[in-house]
C-alpha cells in the first residue's frame, strides 16, 4: 500500500494519477474532505488531516510507502505516528533552499524534517525542488480581471518546475529500487523570469498581459496573502533580495531519474491556462 497525503494537491493529485496509471498498487489518497475528492478510480479515499496526526491511524492501516511534503502539520509526530503503523520508506518533498538558503527560517525548518526522517529509522528519500510553476496562480485573479500582473525582481531567474516532475521522481522513488537513502535537487530545464513567465501564459490565452515590475515592499502583502509573512520574506529572499547562484542553476535530476526531460514552464500554462481565463 502506498499513501499519497496533500492527495487534491499539485503534487499529489499528479503522483496519484501517475502511479494508477502505471499500475502501482494498491493505493490511498488522504484528503481532509473526502465527499469532494476525485481520484482514479481504484484508488482508496481516505479523510484525515496532517494537522491531527492522532487520526492518522486509519489512513497509515497496512502502509508499506508514503508521500509526505513537509511542514503541513506537526512533522515529528506523522513520522512517529508512520513509524508506528510499519511504514517502511518515506518520499518527503523538502525544498532546495536547504542548500541555498540555509538561514532562512522555512528553509531550516525543512532541514529540521529532513533530519527528523533520517533518524526515524524507516527508509527515506527526500526531495528538494526549486521555485513551483504553480506559484504562478497567485497572478491568477490579476489576469482574469485583464488587469496589469505586477511582481518584483522581474530579471531573476530561476529554473521553475513543474509539479508533475516532482511527482514524476516521487512516483520512481516509490516504486523502483535503488532510491532509498537519496536526496534529489529538482529544477526544470530552463531559467524563466517572472517577466517571462507572464509572457508564456498570455501566449498560452492568446491575449496580452501587461506586466510592470514593482518593488520588495510593495509585493510584499501581495505574496504574504498567498504564502505567509514569514514565507513571503523568504520568496523575496530567495528570488531578489539574496540571490545564491546555486539557485539558478538547471539540474537534469528530473531526466536523470525518471528517463524523460522536465517539462518547461509553457507546458505548465497550457495546461492551467484555463485557470487564468
Amino acid at each position: 500500500m502506498i499513501l499519497v497525503t496533500g492527495a487534491t494537491g499539485n503534487i499529489g493529485s499528479a503522483l496519484l494519477k501517475e502511479l494508477h496509471a502505471r499500475g502501482a498498487g494498491p493505493l490511498r489518497g488522504l484528503t481532509r474532505d473526502a465527499a469532494r475528492a476525485v481520484f482514479p478510480q481504484g484508488v482508496e479515499t481516505v479523510e484525515g488531516d496532517l494537522a491531527e496526526p492522532t487520526l492518522l491511524k486509519t489512513a497509515l492501516k497496512g502502509v508499506r510507502s508514503l508521500f509526505l511534503v513537509s511542514r503541513l502539520g506537526p512533522d515529528g509526530d506523522i513520522l512517529e505516528a508512520a513509524r508506528r503503523e510499519g511504514v517502511e520508506h518515506v518520499v518527503l518533498v523538502s525544498s532546495l533552499t536547504v542548500q541555498t538558503h540555509p538561514h532562512l527560517g522555512p528553509a531550516d525548518e525543512n532541514l529540521a524534517v529532513e533530519q527528523l526522517l533520517r533518524e526515524s529509522g524507516m527508509a527515506w528519500t527526500i526531495l528538494r525542488p526549486t521555485q513551483f510553476a504553480s506559484n504562478a496562480l497567485m497572478w491568477a485573479a490579476s489576469i482574469r480581471d485583464r488587469k496589469t500582473v505586477r511582481a518584483p525582481y522581474a530579471g531573476t531567474a530561476l529554473p521553475t518546475i513543474h509539479p508533475a516532475d516532482i511527482a514524476s521522481v516521487a512516483r520512481v522513488a516509490l516504486t523502483e529500487p535503488g532510491h532509498h537513502g537519496r536526496t534529489y535537487a529538482l529544477t526544470g530545464p530552463e531559467p524563466i523570469t517572472a517577466r517571462q513567465q507572464v509572457g508564456a501564459i498570455a501566449a498560452a490565452l492568446g491575449r496580452e498581459v501587461p506586466f510592470a515590475e514593482i518593488s520588495r515592499q510593495q509585493a510584499h502583502p501581495q505574496m504574504a496573502a498567498v504564502f505567509g509573512a514569514a514565507a513571503a520574506d523568504a520568496v523575496l529572499d530567495v528570488t531578489g533580495g539574496d540571490v545564491n547562484p546555486e539557485l539558478l542553476m538547471v539540474r537534469d535530476t528530473v531526466s536523470q531519474v525518471t528517463g524523460a526531460p522536465a517539462r518547461p514552464f509553457r507546458q505548465w500554462a497550457s495546461e492551467n491556462a484555463d485557470a487564468f481565463r
